[in-house]
């Protein structure tokens, strides 16, 4: 026979003040395992945007990122020929690309933040089809402008529209603002790669990455077989999306490991304030649970009602530590890709699924924080309870 629900929510009414406090710890730590979880996706989802599964990268071989990597202009010639590569009005849909890093203040600041500033060719739009012009224009080939993506506008200090920024050893005027969709080029500046290399006295024939637009998504084993086989080249090709996956999960593991510590540490705290919570109802109700053992209810019964008031709790704990995190929901703050090294603005994303871990984070530490005194409570004297009434 199973003790009513009923007699638990007058239990918890009864109980209020103590109840509010493992409540309050409850959310807390849900509070911070649900931020921390959402930063992590949020660095993760603005990396992934930044890829395209049209797109193939290519490489040098062996290189981790494009800071890290070199291909000729010798090589990019031979890519613009190779199969599998889509063609546009003006020819094969390649983009050669000179990656750099500046320092620009941060207006929150006034520090110097290592911003990337990737030298892009005219055809760009056409191949990255996700970047829209918001704002202005693009670049004009050959003369000294850029464009930078909507965060770095709203982040850095001096890439507001028609200002004059100092790059290098030259002075750049910014034309125009882009919109990547949320991805990490919104935090680049783009201009012309031969100019921009000339500008820090880098020779304009040599260029970090190349990306090409394929003619199919299933176009890339086609130009990966035919440019890894050429003896011509030393390159590495994969697809765009996948690139930039993989430059994710240092960061995101960093960042999951970290909250995950914290949020064990307070919910080590939160989990014995449920049980001092519990073991105090279980103290003032002696005589209440003897009377139920007497009038039939049997120890699983008692164990069973006393989690049931321990999840009530540590729901409600659950459910107010995600209301209090969801205003972080599309907040955007900064940090070092470390792959990259670069400034990454990006933003808390918090989906339903994280609020489902949440809850039921929260009931695990309900269970535990309840599991010890729900066994206390059935194991009670019933004779000796009953003699004091």
């Amino acid at each position: 026979m199973a003790i009513p629900i009923i007699y638990n929510l007058r239990s918890v009414k009864a109980r209020w003040t103590s109840a509010i406090v493992a409540v309050v710890g409850i959310a807390g730590t849900v509070g911070v395992f649900v931020a921390m979880l959402s930063l992590a996706h949020g660095f993760r989802a603005t990396l992934v945007a930044s890829g395209s599964p049209d797109n193939a990268l290519i490489l040098r071989a062996g290189a981790t990122s494009e800071m890290t990597s070199g291909v000729g202009l010798d090589s990019v010639k031979i890519i613009q020929d190779a199969p599998g590569i889509a063609r546009g009005p003006n020819g094969p849909l390649v983009t050669a690309e000179a990656v750099l890093m500046a320092p620009i203040p941060l207006r929150s600041t006034g520090t110097d933040a290592n911003v990337e500033v990737r030298g892009v060719s005219p055809n760009v739009l056409e191949i990255r089809k996700q970047v829209k012009i918001v704002q202005g224009r693009m670049f004009t080939p050959g003369l000294a402008e850029v464009v930078v993506g909507k965060n770095a506008n709203t982040t850095y200090s001096g890439l507001t529209l028609g200002n004059t920024i100092s790059l290098g050893t030259m002075n750049w005027k910014v034309v125009g603002v882009f919109d990547a969709g949320g991805s990490s080029f919104d935090s680049e500046v783009w201009a012309d790669p031969h100019l921009l290399t000339g500008a820090y006295n880098r020779p304009d024939t040599f260029f970090q990455s190349v990306t090409a637009h394929l003619a199919s998504p299933d176009a890339l084993k086609q130009l990966k077989d035919a440019l890894t086989t050429d003896p011509r080249l030393n390159v590495d090709v994969m697809r765009e999306i996948d690139y930039y996956a993989k430059q994710s999960t240092n960061m995101t593991t960093l960042i999951t490991t970290l909250g995950g510590f914290v949020a064990f540490i307070m919910a080590i705290g939160a989990v014995f304030g449920a049980l001092n919570t519990m073991y105090s109802a279980v103290a003032d109700r002696g005589k209440e649970i003897a009377t139920m053992r007497a009038l039939g209810f049997g120890g699983p019964s008692v164990v069973f009602s006393f989690l049931v008031e321990a999840l009530l709790i540590s729901f409600a704990g659950g459910l107010l530590g995600c209301l209090a995190v969801l205003r972080l929901n599309g907040v955007t703050t900064s940090t070092i890709n470390f792959q990259t090294f670069s400034n990454l603005a990006f933003a808390f994303k918090i989906t339903a699924s994280l609020l489902v871990e949440g809850v039921i984070f929260a009931l695990v530490m309900g269970v535990l924080g309840g599991f010890f005194p729900a066994v206390r409570a059935a194991r009670l004297p019933v004779a000796t309870a009953l003699r004091e009434l």
